[in-house]
């Protein structure tokens, strides 16, 4: 039976608990068990719902040696967690000489009518911060490898999961075309959209490549990114988060530099969102990406 993301997580979850690690966070248990990626076994720590307690009691876990996992169910709720995190954990190596190991689960989401404060996306916040890795690995595959480096080392790391990649049981390879007319620069679940949006631009005569980001911090100006957009020469980055000031632009920005090639962001657009489902405001749709596509082949 193939695995998905969620049991991906769920095991790691597991054997990190059987061998003296920590998972915390707020209504663990009540409420799903978070997308059913958590066990039922010994090693959870209810937080109370107090969020700017709760990421010092983890950081305070991480410092005394139990590589704690924190899962924010929500990306809104980063703001009142966020400061022992970014002044503590992700600074410490740095100044003090002492790593702060946090596995920071942050998860985001979308649509279904969730309002203003419970469907953001908003890992490009933590980019800004020294010390703090950041990534967003959306298939099993991914996980594992994300979750070995977390314990190869000892700085926070900030993982930004997507609701909709829980049930993903498929590796997402890079898709190269010969002749392709643009490189998409696909993050979070913008890899879903853009899988679909290259779909619908093939039947009008345009060739895509797709090539997935997992790492937004460090980020690696590898060949497999580089190559691909020199090859087609446009490039457009999509991402879940903001576009505005955010890791799309961010991306788009350094690829430029390396290559020469014009590349553009494509984001969350910058407004707030409701309940109504006219009013939410996610990923970029396939039919967005695939407007944004046509406008820098046919400019």
């Amino acid at each position: 039976m193939e695995r998905t993301l969620a049991d991906t997580i769920r095991d790691i979850t597991r054997d990190h608990l059987g061998n003296g690690g920590l998972l915390l966070g707020q209504a663990i248990t009540s409420v799903g068990w978070v997308n059913n990626t958590v066990p039922d076994c010994p090693g959870i720590v209810e937080l109370p719902m107090a969020d700017v307690a709760g990421a010092g009691i983890v950081v305070g876990a991480a410092i005394v040696g139990r590589r704690p996992i924190f899962v924010i169910r929500f990306h809104d709720f980063l703001f009142l967690n966020s400061s022992p995190l970014v002044n503590y954990a992700a600074k410490s190596k740095d100044i003090f000489g002492i790593g702060v190991p946090v596995f920071i689960r942050a998860i985001a989401g979308e649509g279904k009518g969730l309002g203003p404060v419970h469907s953001a996306c908003l890992h490009s916040i933590f980019m800004h911060m020294p010390g703090m890795r950041v990534c967003a690995p959306m298939t099993p595959g991914e996980y594992e490898e994300v979750w070995r480096i977390f314990m190869d080392n000892d700085e926070p790391m900030f993982v930004s999961e997507h609701r909709r990649s829980f049930m993903q049981k498929d590796e997402m390879p890079d898709i190269i075309t010969v002749d392709a007319d643009i490189t998409i620069f696909a993050i979070s679940a913008a890899r879903f959209n853009a899988i679909e949006a290259i779909k619908m631009l093939e039947e009008d005569g345009i060739k895509c490549n797709v090539v997935n980001v997992v790492w937004l911090k460090p980020s690696s100006l590898s060949p497999r990114l580089l190559e691909p957009l020199k090859a087609s020469g446009p490039g457009l980055v999509v991402d879940s988060d903001f576009e505005i000031s955010g890791a799309a632009q961010s991306i788009a920005y350094e690829l430029m530099l390396a290559t020469g090639m014009p590349v553009r962001a494509l984001g969350a657009q910058d407004r707030s969102v409701g309940v109504a489902r006219h009013l939410e405001n996610g990923t970029p749709t396939p039919s967005m990406i695939v407007s944004a596509v046509m406008e820098m082949v046919d400019g």
